[in-house]
């Protein structure tokens, strides 16, 4: 295992920006009660867009389901209902009448096979003639289907029989309705699918054991919908330009060919077919539903006493596998069997990111929970902001799942889901604990430093002895405030008796402690509390105390830390800016205001980071510069990395990824004619 300085540490995380796109993302899937006015049913608003397209998506997935179910006649109606001009793709309309007619032959009755005859005649026969050219052939041989049983497994029509032909027809009408309907998903959930992606594509490249393992092989599924095609109206369309094409080849794993029929159906709009091909990537929704409740339970996003997610409106997201024809018992037991690992895996990384790391702390410090002195204590402290917290209380949503879509279909969605560790139960002391994590964190976020290092310490004295950084930064927004109010004496004395003890006891802070001290020079300066780290140090405050209250901090803070941070280096390696990363809210998830300590937390980061399994597993060879890139790179691609059309055609020639493409440049003086005779020579 690679512990070695080397290593990159992982990258900031505006934790702010987080919260509004998950918030935005349970509105968007009604998970949360939202109590703004709803809109006019004329309205142009975000609002009633968000509702439209949610309405939508749950249309969309109840055709899905039916198609995967094998009632296509249902299905057929819902789009003669919904979306009639769908039908206008004969192609389409004969994939759904072919698999009509495989469906009534499978139930086996005479009845179904006198139906299937007349769907022969009636709708799959002319459909077959002004399909596509294939269609005719590919009718005449599911006639075969007759005299081949089901069970046949040595059958011509064999794959005709396969229950994964549901599944496949299934995804296509999911990515055409999509499309069609403009009802993609929410932003995170687009986000949180491309991230993943991109983590599994580096770790895999670069030899890195991911520390997230066990929740992206569970969240994001191996398969993928089928891609929908464009129509023969639109395969004669213009050229697009090789630089969107290879952009949208490698950030969602298409060959150059798939790119461009992407952008063919997306009438050459780059963005429309990014979101077409990230939609196509499957999600455990159900999961995913689960890890958001978690984190909003734990941001003080919605109540803690909300039901718990895998018990009430939470069947409809697993999505089944090749093998699965319905969401089986089988699947529920060896979820719950799994569910655990994602409590126990060991991924925790302490001050990786906005949140600031807590220097001298000691892991094995007792749980001081467990302690009957510190639940007095920890009571007098909820005791006294209690009139704060039930305000902030009730200002918080209430979780109700995805009843609404349960109520829709209950035949489909009536079945066991996934499931994860929930941190949230009936326990009143453990409500307790996390009313008392969540008024340290709004204390902080209000910048009331003084109260918060009064309340901390009345509950826990030996809590700052061993988080030094943390006091350091709570003194000195006490100082600035008093430097800001005119009262230099009491800065001053602050100054004495914190700061400058703990930047003998941390080196690191002796150079912020001078910038801290500069600010005496402009005591009428405007003070701006944006500009300090207040969301940033609540959302360290809130992990560290949450730790000795024996709360665990929410799964999807992992991922979102792990994925961000590969993201990063990925694009380093590429040496080009990620071209989607503003569409998915990504660069604002990156958008950290930098406070006077980033150099120290940044390289006690990584001093602690470098010390930590849970950080992955790092070959040699993946050691890089501060900018992302190796000893070679940095002395031998400096030039070829702007050479930008010699870059597009060795990638688009070779089909290699773009540091790929720079690394062969590199060595053949960047002349992209040499690189090619060379590989096929």
């Amino acid at each position: 295992m690679d512990t070695s300085p080397s290593s990159p540490s992982p990258s900031p995380v505006n934790w702010e920006a987080l919260d509004s796109l998950v918030i935005e993302f349970a509105k968007s899937e009604n998970l949360i009660e939202d109590s703004s006015p709803p809109a006019s049913p004329s309205s142009s608003s975000p609002s009633s867009c968000s509702s439209s397209s949610y309405q939508y998506r749950v249309l969309i997935l109840q055709i899905r389901r039916l198609l995967q179910f094998g009632d296509i006649d249902s299905a057929i109606d819902l789009l003669h209902l919904h979306a009639p001009s769908v039908l206008d793709d004969h192609r389409l309309l004969f994939r759904l009448q072919k698999q009509k007619f495989i469906e009534l032959l499978r139930k086996g009755t005479e009845e179904d096979r006198n139906s299937a005859i007349n769907c022969l005649r009636t709708a799959l026969a002319p459909s077959a003639l002004d399909a596509y050219p294939e269609a005719y052939e590919e009718f005449k041989h599911v006639l075969l289907a007759f005299i081949y049983d089901k069970d046949d497994q040595t059958s011509p029509v064999v794959n005709e029989w396969s229950e994964r032909r549901l599944f496949e027809l299934a995804g296509l009408m999911t990515s055409v309705l999509r499309a069609h309907l403009h009802a993609y998903d929410p932003l995170f959930s687009m986000a949180i699918r491309y991230l993943i992606s991109i983590h599994k594509g580096f770790c895999f490249r670069q030899g890195i054991s991911s520390p997230i393992t066990d929740l992206t092989e569970r969240l994001l599924l191996e398969e993928r919908d089928l891609p929908a095609t464009p129509q023969e109206a639109f395969l004669e369309a213009p050229p697009f330009d090789e630089v969107d094409i290879q952009a949208l080849a490698h950030a969602v794993e298409l060959t150059r060919q798939g790119a461009v029929d992407s952008l063919k159906f997306a009438k050459g709009d780059l963005f429309q077919a990014f979101q077409n091909e990230v939609c196509r990537m499957r999600l455990d929704i159900t999961m995913l539903d689960e890890l958001i409740h978690e984190y909003c339970v734990y941001r003080g996003i919605v109540s803690s006493g909300a039901p718990n997610p895998s018990s009430e409106g939470m069947k409809i997201g697993h999505e089944p596998s090749e093998s699965e024809s319905t969401l089986s018992a089988d699947f529920s037991v060896e979820a719950r069997s799994g569910s655990n690992k994602l409590a126990d895996a060991d991924m925790d990384s302490p001050g990786t990111e906005e949140r600031y790391p807590c220097g001298t702390m000691s892991n094995n410090h007792e749980d001081c929970s467990t302690s009957g002195i510190y639940k007095h204590k920890a009571s007098k402290v909820l005791q006294r902001n209690k009139t704060r917290g039930i305000l902030e209380r009730n200002k918080r949503k209430r979780w109700k799942g995805r009843q609404d879509l349960q109520d829709s279909f209950p035949q489909v969605l009536n079945q066991q889901g996934s499931e994860i560790s929930s941190t949230v139960d009936v326990n009143v002391n453990k409500e307790e604990k996390y009313e008392i994590m969540l008024a340290i964190k709004e204390l902080t976020t209000k910048g009331m430093a003084a109260e918060v290092v009064e309340e901390i310490n009345d509950m826990d004295s030996a809590f700052f002895t061993q988080n030094h950084i943390l006091l350091f930064q709570l003194k000195r927004i006490e100082f600035l405030k008093l430097v800001h109010s005119g009262d230099h004496s009491r800065a001053l004395k602050v100054a004495c008796s914190h700061l400058g003890p703990l930047a003998t006891k941390v080196p690191t802070l002796l150079k912020p402690l001078k910038e801290t001290l500069l600010t005496l020079l402009t005591p009428n300066e405007k003070f701006v509390p944006q500009s300090l780290p207040f969301h940033a140090l609540s959302t360290s405050l809130q992990v560290e105390i949450g730790r000795r209250l024996g709360i665990e901090e929410p799964q999807l803070m992992k991922i979102i830390r792990a994925t961000l941070h590969t993201h990063n280096e990925w694009f380093k390696l590429q040496m080009c800016k990620d071209r989607f990363e503003g569409l998915l809210k990504i660069d604002v998830l990156k958008e950290v205001n930098s406070p006077l300590l980033t150099d120290t937390i940044s390289k006690s980061s990584t001093d602690i980071c470098n010390n930590s399994s849970s950080q992955g597993t790092a070959t040699s060879s993946s050691r890089m510069h501060e900018d992302g890139s190796s000893p070679a790179q940095v002395s031998s691609t400096g030039d070829v990395a702007n050479d930008e059309t010699a870059i597009l055609k060795v990638m688009e020639f070779l089909a290699l990824p773009r540091a790929d493409a720079i690394h062969l440049l590199a060595q053949y003086n960047g002349n992209a004619e040499t690189v090619i005779q060379q590989i096929f020579a």
